[in-house]
């Protein structure tokens, strides 16, 4: 029990920082050093990156109410910390429902109240709603004998409100009573209650529904079935992935959706005309009859996600998710090769005056023949021609495909494994993440390596000794297996530090300088800079050990130091050379490997928004559970954004007050 005690108490400190940090982000009032939101910089926190096409900025800004509890009209620390803490409540939706009609503040709603901010957020060009049915004086009496509603009271009224706005607008369409509307009659019913809730491409299809029985109307029956499945797309999802499991091929029929709610629900059953209405609409373009789990995914708006992370189970049965496996890994090859192939061309000139810099022995060998970086590049281009700035690009480009693609693969790997349940990952893991990533990769990139630096300073020897040009086969050759992994311990050395400097800061400037998440993806040039300023300090810092490798890698010319190892290799650069040798070609390393980083990162992640590895049609829900563990900053968006659900249930347009709205009923 003390234990998890504690847990629960980290937790409760880790929201309030979280809270805190949110706060101090977006407040943009300072008054005698303490800061302070408005009603804008209310929204923008709690509703990053949201594009108000389906919900509105005057939706969101109706929680500001709730947050206000002093009517100030602005916010401070301790007010937003408290709201976001409600949010945090079971039955938040329904806490903050209750709040806005109980406009006195009592702890009780009279019939008045729920009129008067029922009717102000209908509007005069709406559907109107009739306060003297039988249904609303079960609930709060008559005009004689009303009663106030507690809380759980009101709860349960709402719960109860969208039928009954469904049956009324229903009988506002059929003026005949025929028990029967047109299916344009039938679109408008619908996005009037349960819109919100709903995709675009059922939206679009509604009118559709006529199609399933004969003649060209809906009837009332179908009506209700329609709302009950929506309000039951929990348990439809539910039955669904039930069904999908024990399927073979990953499709199920309805038949099959009707036996496993049969078998797995103990009163939740479905009618025939409600698998009917799911069939309809998850299929309109599969006409089989047998539906996929991304089929299903269609039905509702996707950016309703759960407020804490789900994982969404595999689709088909283990045989179809080793063969899954198989093709993600794929994936995520290409994807890599494409990505660090691109970045490699991108620097490639100036890893190559890295390299020639680098291999420069001062106070050894005669005469220096490079006296900088950009001396190196001049006499690069005018002794070898533009495309010796790319000697040895071949085996560079063929080794970046395993590098990248294991480098990236094994960090989120280890980055998964290492983050707990609720999103969260520890620097020290991190670290350790970014380490084994870069010791992976290994294994591909020193004999490549080593290929491509003494194919860089052929160029350079063939030119001053007039020496004849060396292929890559060549070098291979003479080097041998064993030869080819000459340098391998200094190439982790450098390789090791470098990915666990890289990949954490990296992470970090994404997610807590430029706000990424599910809901706000960064731009290119977001991308680009992140890359490449987390590759600036992990490129300087480890030069030593690139020096070292370089030193190691290159076959020593006549009259210059040969070295035996690692320990070698330093004591003799510092006897001969100084410490600063250690930091030869630092600036070129930084000028290649962060925007080389930067591209490749921005390209990998490019590719991975173009091309989803589960296709265009998986739900957006669907490929953010599958991918790493949300941010926690993101479940308090999707905190705010589950908390008007009620709101738009009592009225999709809640929150969008009519200019000039005249209440019903009133003078």
């Amino acid at each position: 029990m003390a234990t998890q005690s504690i847990s629960a108490s980290s937790r409760n400190e880790a929201a309030i920082e979280r809270y805190k940090r949110v706060f101090n982000r977006f407040a943009s009032i300072d008054k005698n050093g303490e800061k302070f939101m408005t009603r804008d910089d209310f929204v923008n926190a709690i509703a990053p990156g949201e594009d108000y096409k389906r919900l509105q900025r005057s939706q969101y800004a109706v929680l500001f109410d709730v947050a206000d509890q002093s009517k100030r009209g602005f916010l401070s620390m301790t007010d937003f910390t408290v709201f976001e803490n409600l949010l945090s409540r079971p039955d938040a939706e329904y806490e903050i429902a209750f709040r806005l009609f109980d406009t006195e503040g009592t702890g009780k709603i009279t019939r008045d109240q729920f009129k008067q901010i029922l009717a102000a957020n209908i509007g005069r060009d709406e559907i109107p709603f009739d306060f003297d049915c039988e249904w609303l004086r079960l609930y709060t009496g008559g005009k004689d004998a009303t009663h106030e509603m507690p809380y759980k009271e009101f709860t349960q009224l709402l719960k109860g409100l969208q039928a009954e706005r469904l049956r009324q607008e229903f009988r506002y369409y059929d003026t005949q009573i025929t028990g029967y509307i047109t299916p344009d009659q039938f679109k408008k019913v619908i996005v009037d209650v349960a819109g919100h809730k709903l995709s675009e491409h059922v939206i679009d299809n509604l009118p559709t529904l006529c199609n399933l029985y004969a003649g060209n109307k809906i009837s009332f029956a179908n009506v209700m079935a329609f709302y009950n499945v929506i309000r039951e797309m929990d348990m439809v999802e539910r039955v669904v992935r039930k069904a999908i499991q024990s399927s073979k091929d990953g499709t199920i029929t309805k038949a099959d959706f009707l036996n496993t709610a049969a078998r797995e629900t103990r009163f939740s059953l479905f009618t025939p005309m409600e698998a009917d209405i799911v069939f309809h609409f998850a299929g309109l373009d599969n006409p089989s009859g047998k539906l996929t789990l991304r089929d299903f995914f269609r039905l509702l708006e996707s950016k309703w996600e759960h407020a804490l992370p789900v994982a969404h189970p595999a689709t088909t049965d283990a045989k179809t998710g080793f063969f899954h496996d198989i093709l993600k890994g794929s994936y995520g090859f290409l994807l890599g090769s494409i990505s660090g192939a691109v970045g490699a061309t991108v620097v490639y000139p100036i890893d190559l005056v890295k390299t020639r810099m680098q291999n420069q022995r001062s106070k050894v060998v005669g005469e220096l023949l490079y006296k900088n970086s950009v001396d190196c590049f001049k006499k690069v281009v005018k002794n070898e021609g533009v495309l010796g700035l790319y000697r040895g690009l071949g085996p560079q480009l063929v080794g970046v495909a395993p590098e990248k693609a294991i480098k990236l693969t094994m960090n989120d790997l280890v980055r998964g494994h290492l983050t707990d349940k609720e999103g969260n990952i520890s620097l020290a893991a991190e670290l350790i993440a970014g380490g084994v990533a870069g010791g992976s990769q290994v294994v591909f990139t020193n004999p490549l390596e080593i290929v491509k630096i003494r194919l860089q300073v052929a160029g350079e020897a063939a030119k001053v000794l007039d020496a004849p040009r060396t292929g890559a086969l060549t070098i291979v050759r003479t080097l041998g297996i064993m030869g080819l992994y000459k340098g391998a311990s200094a190439c982790l050395l450098r390789d090791i530090p470098f990915s666990a400097i890289y990949f954490p800061v990296y992470a970090h400037l994404k997610k807590d300088y430029f706000g990424e998440s599910p809901e706000h993806k960064l731009t290119i040039g977001e991308l680009l800079t992140a890359g490449a300023v987390a590759g600036m300090p992990a490129a300087y810092f480890t030069t030593p050990a690139d020096v070292i490798k370089t030193r190691l890698q290159v076959e020593a010319k006549k009259g210059q130091s040969s070295y035996t190892g690692i320990r070698d290799a330093a004591r003799k650069i510092y006897k001969e050379e100084g410490f600063r040798a250690f930091f030869k070609g630092g600036p070129a390393r930084i000028f290649r490997s962060s925007p080389q980083f930067g591209t490749t990162l921005m390209v990998y992640e490019i590719l991975q928004r173009a091309f989803p590895f589960d296709g265009p049609h998986m739900s957006p829900q669907a490929l953010a559970h599958a991918s790493s563990p949300s941010h926690t900053d993101d479940l308090s968006y999707l905190q705010s954004k589950n908390a008007l659900k009620i709101l738009l249930d009592v009225h999709y347009k809640f929150g969008i007050v009519p200019p000039n709205a005249k209440i019903p009923g009133s003078p």
